[in-house]
């Protein structure tokens, strides 16, 4: 089920034009693991938020959804 942080990661990565695998390697995460963030079958732990939030310069309560 998605939700807006799985939106928004997806919108985010596709943007800047990098891939899965791309992403993956800058978060030190698994490609799989991006792949279930975009679906919304699995959330992100507190810091790994953050390193999302400063890579795309967005803030956490941006990805969140609490604010546009």
């Amino acid at each position: 089920m998605q939700n807006l942080f799985s939106t928004r990661i997806k919108e985010l990565r596709e943007s800047e034009g990098i891939s899965q695998i791309a992403l993956s390697k800058i978060l030190n995460n698994s490609r799989q693991t991006i792949s279930a963030w975009e679906k919304g079958l699995q959330e992100t732990d507190f810091d790994t938020l953050i390193s999302i939030a400063k890579h795309f310069c967005v803030t956490t309560d941006y990805l969140l959804g609490l604010e546009d």
